[in-house]
């Protein structure tokens, strides 16, 4: 099944991508297509590598990631710099990037306290022992919304645990994946364990087809996330592929008034809403007008080229806006309009300011699909169990959110949401290291979390060794 894509740099048939400041529009650079020769010979590269690499132990593989930890720290203005160039979000927002970068590693780091081998005499003389082997090369595939966290997902805890990684990033975003490299080179990694692979969607449907590469990752829209792990899993790999999400926050009326607007105002604008995590949906339960009317307040401060950064591309700027024109046709009260702001020193940058829309409807389309974009549905239901059927009835199943004072409510709105992460008067409802990040239903194809705990059992296999020694017990050895 082939795998489409919605972006395609016209230079990339010339062999080369050419990747734009979404700020101004501008060329800002280009890398080289990897091709399918040099495909073959990155894989020979990593085979020979990745088996002196796995040999080593668990201890010495981490102090890698020790090195990495304080080389992002030193490098963090730098690295913050060509995020905000090829993504276009604040500068705030680069260097959020490069803290969680910063926290993944320590969790990478932390990993010979976490896993340790299971040892049992299961009889008199006999010991069975199970212990976690790297699966060997692998693959990760990742979005333009977040250039350094989201590979960062994966690359510490996949080549800590003993892998070789092939990393395919967003060809809108490929710069800061080749200063990452070069970074973890500089921290000790032996060259040919992280291989950096740039194209498009033939690229991503050769690393689904590789015999050589035993599991792969994917982080993106689900419509491709379904083709991906389609495609991965028929070739026998082990994959984890998350899409696309439309996250609600359901607001009772007690809710605090001031945490919960400055909450959701930045929840539906972080990162210009391009985040799996935005706060996209709003279910107002009863009279909550007046946390609605602080909400667009809030939003109004919230300044397009300052506080809120590009989004990806005039595509994207386009799309986002076609929503929210259609969204008002269908009835909705547009109470912010973001569309085609003035932004100081942003000609012929691809801006989109804060949205708030209310009274929008469940069956619009603005309040199932996805938008990718700063723009906050606001829906209206009558009591919590209606708004939990309105959560509930999407297809996604990412994330969450309640707020309320009241703790028994937001017990019964955490137990009764179909999702894989619920908050509690938290806009973003992301977990911390050790815990995991995944959501459920269409958010994410395949088993295991791609981050904390979980991810171990992805990147690695189980094996179980049954010894015994003792000649005089051979015949009850099975007792």
């Amino acid at each position: 099944m082939p795998i489409e894509t919605t972006h395609t740099s016209p230079n990339e048939l010339g062999h080369q991508i050419d990747v734009l400041d979404p700020r101004n529009g501008r060329k800002i650079s280009e890398v080289p297509v990897t091709s399918p020769e040099q495909l073959n010979l990155m894989l020979d590269q990593s085979t020979v590598v990745q088996s002196e690499w796995a040999v080593r132990t668990l201890k010495e593989r981490v102090q890698v990631f020790f090195q990495l930890r304080n080389l992002l720290a030193s490098n963090a203005e730098e690295l913050a710099q060509i995020i905000c160039s090829e993504n276009g979000k604040t500068h705030g927002e680069g260097m959020a990037e490069v803290n969680k970068a910063m926290e993944l590693c320590e969790f990478a780091c932390s990993l010979p306290q976490i896993i340790h081998d299971e040892v049992q005499e299961v009889s008199r003389g006999v010991e069975c022992r199970t212990s976690r082997q790297p699966r060997g090369i692998v693959a990760c595939i990742t979005p333009f919304n977040f250039p350094l966290m989201v590979p960062m997902w994966s690359l510490p805890n996949a080549l800590a645990l003993g892998n070789a990684v092939f990393l395919k990033p967003s060809e809108q975003t490929p710069l800061t994946a080749v200063r990452l490299q070069s970074l973890m080179h500089e921290a000790g990694l032996p060259r040919g364990l992280l291989q950096i692979v740039q194209g498009g969607k033939d690229l991503v449907e050769k690393l689904c087809d590789c015999p050589s590469i035993d599991a792969l990752s994917f982080v993106g829209s689900t419509k491709i996330a379904a083709l991906v792990y389609r495609r991965a899993t028929s070739n026998l790999k082990n994959c984890i592929a998350l899409g696309g999400a439309k996250n609600h926050l359901i607001v009772l009326p007690d809710a605090d008034e001031e945490v919960t607007a400055a909450n959701i105002a930045a929840a539906m604008s972080g990162c210009a809403g391009q985040r799996c995590m935005a706060a996209s949906a709003m279910v107002a339960v009863g009279n909550v007008d007046h946390i609605v009317h602080k909400i667009v307040q809030e939003a109004e401060k919230i300044t397009p080229g300052a506080e809120i950064g590009a989004v990806i591309s005039a595509e994207a700027k386009a799309r986002i806006e076609r929503y929210i024109t259609d969204a008002v046709r269908s009835g909705a009260q547009l109470l912010l309009d973001g569309r085609n702001p003035e932004v100081a020193n942003g000609e012929g940058g691809f801006y989109v300011g804060p949205t708030v829309l209310d009274h929008v409807r469940p069956d619009m389309k603005i309040a199932q699909e996805e938008v990718f974009g700063p723009v906050l549905a606001i829906m209206r239901s009558p009591d919590v169990d209606q708004a939990i059927a309105i959560e509930n009835a999407s297809n996604y199943g990412n994330a969450s959110s309640v707020f309320t004072q009241n703790g028994a409510w937001a017990n019964y709105v955490a137990d009764r949401v179909s999702v894989g992460m619920v908050g509690v008067n938290i806009g973003v409802p992301v977990p911390r290291e050790p815990f995991s990040f995944g959501g459920w239903n269409e958010s994410k194809f395949g088993t295991c979390d791609i981050t904390g705990k979980s991810s171990i059992h992805f990147w690695t296999r189980l094996k179980k060794r049954t010894t015994k020694w003792n000649a005089s017990d051979w015949q009850d050895w099975t007792s």
